[in-house]
């Protein structure tokens, strides 16, 4: 079974969580016989066009222009062509506006999956002129994948496609993660000191660090945050305003000081205010370790991953009051830490493992491939409501480990 994935941007130029998702999928896969290609763009000039990672290849082509901080490119239509009639299916990923034209103006008429990682949030006036391309897109594809059951029953988009919408989590592979050395866990304890809650990410508008460092400030509890990003010196200068000296700012980190920090953290928080989170790798990875977890109910993913006192706590989002509450909650019980911790260990092994994605997509691009040969779509269920919230030349890299 040959895919092509075709998403803005990829490894090794670019992590995200879309990218990760993709990568963990595209090596999961590869047990199962799945022959995973992705297509992405990229920005530099000099660099290879091929790349071979590992148990999949990438395609690069150059990135033409931006508008509103959407890629595009006219060069990358004829590769897309080229590639996707050797695809026995197409995997796209929403939301790109140039993955729909792709689709819409080579005709190929290949069976069709796209994942849909989440709606549109911000450029609303820009949305206006591009829902009719959009509603087209989804309109003519085979399936739609939501990442979780509330994102598929509270999207209005997916709700108006829900007949072809099918609902796979994301899942990620241990085995992938690099594991840290006793020495490079000391030098970690030496730095920050005792115990600590852990945010990872990146610094953007929707990830909720103002209210984060707020309740840091209240809790006087050590918070130690890893990653960088656009509001960086905003987040910086906030945490000075607040006088929360128990802040330490790590700055973006490797894979491998990623897992320390995680082994010696007291908890994960992830406090993300805006359905732009409609994921969160953040949270998978916490919980694969063992991890209790505090974030917020927004109606999407994170609340799948973090069950309210099953693996961690939620809070309504933005409540800075209420996120000190929770971390006052976890911080003075071990008992509880250790019950969620556990909760949290179980319950990815149940529903987030690589293996577990791929083999559900690998059965979802069977059943869209036989629809197409037979004329008709193949079958598919609905996506139940969810739970009422409680609150050229190659070259080989492995980007998971040498990239952050």
């Amino acid at each position: 079974m040959r895919i092509l994935h075709f998403y803005r941007t990829y490894f090794p130029d670019t992590i995200g969580g879309a990218e990760q998702s993709i990568y963990h999928l595209c090596r999961a896969g590869a047990k199962l016989g799945v022959d995973n290609t992705v297509l992405t763009l990229t920005r530099q000039t000099d660099g290879p066009a091929s790349i071979q990672l590992p148990d999949h290849v990438v395609e690069r082509s150059s990135n033409n222009f931006r508008i509103a901080s959407v890629e595009l490119s006219s060069r990358v239509l004829r590769r897309f062509r080229e590639l996707g009639e050797q695809a026995d299916v197409i995997h796209l990923h929403f939301p790109w506006p140039m993955a729909d034209i792709a689709h819409l103006v080579t005709h190929l008429h290949k069976p069709t999956v796209v994942t849909y990682h989440a709606d549109i949030q911000r450029q609303r006036w820009l949305f206006t002129l591009y829902r009719p391309l959009m509603q087209r897109f989804l309109h003519s594809v085979d399936r739609i994948v939501a990442t979780s059951p509330q994102y598929a029953a509270t999207s209005p988009v997916l709700r108006k496609h829900y007949r072809k919408v099918s609902v796979v989590p994301l899942g990620i592979d241990r085995a992938i993660y690099p594991t840290p050395d006793d020495d490079l866990k000391v030098r970690w304890s030496e730095r920050i000191g005792g115990p600590f809650f852990l945010f990872v990410g990146v610094f953007r508008y929707y990830k909720g660090l103002p209210t984060l460092i707020e309740a840091a400030a209240r809790t006087a509890y050590p918070l130690v945050v890893a990653g960088d990003g656009p509001l960086a010196g905003e987040i910086r200068a906030l945490a000075a305003r607040f006088g929360a000296t128990n802040v330490t700012f790590v700055g973006q980190v490797s894979e491998v000081d990623k897992m320390a920090l995680l082994e010696l953290s007291t908890a994960v928080i992830l406090p993300s205010t805006n359905r732009a989170e409609a994921f969160g790798i953040s949270l998978l990875e916490a919980a694969m370790m063992g991890k209790p977890m505090i974030s917020c109910e927004i109606g999407t993913g994170t609340s799948h991953i973090n069950a309210h006192r099953e693996t961690g706590l939620v809070v309504p989002p933005g409540d800075a009051h209420a996120l000190a509450d929770a971390m006052r909650e976890l911080w003075k019980s071990p008992i509880l830490r250790q019950r969620l911790g556990r909760g949290a260990a179980a319950r990815f092994d149940v529903n987030f493992t690589a293996d577990r994605t791929a083999a559900a997509y690998e059965r979802i691009y069977r059943e869209v491939a036989a629809g197409q040969r037979s004329g008709a779509r193949a079958p598919h269920a609905a996506p139940q409501p969810a739970a009422r919230p409680r609150t050229g030349p190659q070259t080989q890299c492995d980007p998971i480990t040498k990239h952050q």
